[in-house]
Order: structure tokens, then C-alpha cells, then sequence
């Protein structure tokens, strides 16, 4: 197996696609003879022409609506929205059309497209280029939310996210593009989603996760350990279609839950996930479900993004007051 980052684990999973499938085709802004602002695209053009990898222009309403009209005809389009904090022009597309076709056609007609976006903070962007909105699109029926943490994940959910017949919007931790290798099978596998990961077991606290947060739990959760803390990280994958079976397995477990995500903290995932937790294993709970998010403001300028960001001050602290009761 070759040692890949997330962006090359992408990379090679949409190659591979592409290679399997001549009805998968590539669209964004740059994502052509300039290979993606990131890369993730790089070299597709070469090897598959401009029939099938194509810049569109700067129009993320019309690069949906685009990729909608092609999938509801037969094609299988890969859309990448070069920042979350762009795709508030494609709202009505994603949410009022592609959520809906399935829905809206009883059943007779899918549109099995994926949108690709970055996002994600702690590397020091300008004004809508790190929002985190997962919520917003989790709130969508009809679309399916995934966010890979790590290499190996990020290419069995994208395949799998190719082969879906359903909308599929793909969150790409911008952070964790190029911040570590880890092994990753040459060969095409899948990931199903709505599977969550266990990435360590413990049996005192429950700490929750998902996409940029993950690197940063596990590893607080590995340095509480020495101190005789064991804490149970899960990483969600993909908050739609979500894995609440293993959410309420481990919560019955440990008994206290902390809940990390980047998004602002009201109205974030997780606060749904705190109240599934509420509805199925209230009389499992030793303590209240603990949440560390992001502040209620826009996502702030680069010198303060430190510590507007989960970090491991509010992690540990949070641990210790979960710990308490």
C-alpha cells in the first residue's frame, strides 16, 4: 500500500472512478488546467480531455445547477465549490433541487451528483473560506453529508459517495489535506456511509467528532490516558445518513459525552446529536452532554482563529468537568 495524503487519497479516488466509469465527469472553477486551487484535480484533465474535466465560470449556482441537469440525464458529475463559504449562491440548487428530484419525481428519477468543497479552519484564510456549514445541509433532506479525517476514509467515502444515486455533498477538512500520510489500498474499496469509526475505545467519557476536530480529539484523548483518563473517540464519517447505533452504544458505556465541532456552537450537528443522545439514552447519562464548538460570530481573522477554534484547552477542560460529576 503507498503512504498518501487526504488531497492525493481524493486524487486517486476520482482517477480510479473516472477510469471505471465514462459517465463521471469533473466541473468547478480551476479544477481543469490549473488541477483545483489545492490539486485535488491534478492531472485529470491530461488523461481524461476537457469532454470531461471543464472550468466553469465563477458561478456556483450555475455549477450546480449545471451538474443537476447532467445527472438527472444520465451523467454522474463530480462539482467541486472551490470554499464552503462560497456555496450560499448554490443553496436553492443543492437544497430546493438536487435534495428534492428523488422526492419530487416519485422515485422515477435520481441525481447522483458530488459536490466536493473545502473547508475548515486553523490555516489562516480570509473571510469565507473556512466556515464550517455541514448543519446547514444536514437540515436538507435528501442530501447526504459526508467528512472524511483522514486519508484511508477519505478516498472509501468519496468512491462510495461517487456510486451513490443520491446527492452527495463531500467536506474536505482543508487542514488535514496535507498534514499527514497514512496507508491507503491502491486498489478501488469502499467505505459505507452512515458508518461511524471507532477511533479509540475507552469506557470513561465519549468525545465525538468528525472531519478537522477528529486529529486533534484522538490525540488529546491519547495524552489523557497517561493521566488515567480513557476516553472513547468516535469519529462520525457522515452526519447524513448518521450512525446513531454506535453513538448510543458508547454513551451507555461511559456515561458522559463531549461533543467537538468547528461550526458555531447553536444550531450545530451537535446539537442533534445531543438531543439523540437525549431521546435514546437519557438514563445512561452521569453528567450533561458537553459541547465545544466554534462561537456564535463569523468565523474571525486569522489572529484570533486560535482561539475562537475547539482547541486543547477547552477539550481537556471540558474532559475534567464532565469528570467531576
Amino acid at each position: 500500500m503507498a503512504e498518501l495524503t487526504m488531497i492525493e487519497a481524493i486524487n486517486e479516488a476520482m482517477r480510479q472512478e473516472m477510469e471505471r466509469d465514462s459517465r463521471i465527469i469533473v466541473l468547478g472553477e480551476d479544477v481543469g488546467e490549473n488541477g483545483g486551487v489545492f490539486r485535488a484535480t491534478d492531472g485529470l484533465l491530461e488523461q481524461f480531455g476537457e469532454g470531461r474535466v471543464f472550468d466553469t465560470p465563477l458561478a456556483e449556482s450555475g455549477i450546480i445547477g449545471t451538474s443537476i441537469g447532467l445527472a438527472i440525464n444520465g451523467m454522474r458529475p463530480i462539482a467541486e465549490i472551490q470554499f464552503l463559504g462560497f456555496v450560499y449562491q448554490a443553496m436553492d440548487q443543492l437544497a430546493a433541487q438536487a435534495a428534492r428530484i428523488r422526492f419530487r419525481s416519485a422515485g422515477r428519477f435520481s441525481c447522483p451528483i458530488v459536490v466536493r468543497s473545502p473547508y475548515g479552519g486553523g490555516v489562516r484564510t480570509p473571510e469565507l473560506h473556512s466556515d464550517a456549514l455541514e448543519a446547514l445541509f444536514a437540515h436538507s433532506p435528501g442530501l447526504k453529508v459526508v467528512m472524511p479525517s483522514n486519508p484511508y476514509d477519505a478516498k472509501g467515502l468519496l468512491i462510495s459517495a461517487i456510486r451513490d444515486e443520491d446527492p452527495v455533498l463531500f467536506l474536505e477538512p482543508m487542514k488535514l489535506y496535507r498534514a499527514f500520510r497514512m496507508e491507503v489500498p491502491e486498489e478501488p474499496y469502499t467505505i459505507p456511509l452512515g458508518q461511524a469509526r471507532v477511533v479509540k475505545e475507552g469506557e470513561d467519557v465519549t468525545i465525538i467528532a468528525w472531519g478537522p476536530t477528529v486529529p486533534l480529539v484522538a490525540k488529546i484523548a491519547a495524552e489523557m490516558q497517561t493521566k488515567g483518563v480513557n476516553a472513547e473517540v468516535i469519529d462520525l464519517r457522515c452526519l447524513q445518513p448518521l450512525d446513531i447505533d454506535t453513538i448510543i452504544t458508547s454513551v451507555e458505556k461511559t456515561g458522559r459525552v463531549m461533543i467537538v465541532h468547528e461550526a458555531v456552537k447553536t444550531g450545530g450537528f451537535g446539537a442533534e446529536v445531543a438531543a439523540l443522545i437525549s431521546e435514546r439514552a437519557l438514563f445512561a447519562l452521569s453528567a450533561p452532554i458537553v459541547r465545544i464548538a466554534g462561537y456564535d460570530t463569523p468565523y474571525p481573522v486569522p489572529s484570533v482563529e486560535d482561539d475562537w477554534l475547539p482547541n486543547a484547552e477547552r477539550i481537556a477542560e471540558g474532559i475534567h468537568t464532565l469528570l467531576r460529576y
